[in-house]
């Protein structure tokens, strides 16, 4: 399985200004709190060296992961898209046939979504049910709750 994914040219800043934040600030800071730690003595029974040394380690894998993610991002070229099928970055408006509530959404990587602003990743249940489909298309979705069934009003980018 491919660990590439699409990002618009602002969320892959956002992704690496955070990494550059991980790397420049943060990792400095936390060497400099175990080496503190370290002057105090005694290590075995030093809460604080411990706290710290962890604090390094779930540090040192968030960089790595995010590294990860940074070399396997691709900035999506929207003018290539075909704009009649829910893709990444479409922009989606469903209703739910069992309520008739309308929702309005962006399809957007992992690391993008931010359900309050209507972005929704494609890797949620009701992001990858979406994937494909074409405006007028009736769609059940199996969520965490069972299965929901949505019609789509309309693609756009």
């Amino acid at each position: 399985m491919s660990d590439i994914s699409y990002y618009t040219p602002e969320g892959l800043k956002k992704l690496k200004d955070e990494l550059l934040q991980l790397e420049q600030v943060e990792r400095p800071r936390v060497s400099q709190e175990i080496a503190d730690a370290r002057d105090k003595g005694d290590l075995s029974e030093n809460a604080e060296y411990h706290a710290a040394k962890e604090e390094q380690s779930l540090l040192e894998t968030k960089i790595a992961k995010l590294k990860n993610v940074v070399a396997n991002a691709r900035i999506i070229d929207e003018s290539q898209l075909d704009v009649t099928k829910i893709l990444i970055h479409s922009n989606v408006k469903i209703k739910n046939n069992a309520n008739g509530m309308v929702f309005s959404y962006t399809l957007v990587a992992d690391s993008e979504s931010d359900i309050k602003k209507g972005k929704l990743s494609v890797n949620s249940p009701i992001g990858k049910g979406l994937l494909g489909k074409e405006k007028g298309d009736v769609v059940e979705i199996k969520v965490p709750n069972g299965i929901m069934t949505f019609e789509v009003i309309e693609v756009s980018r």
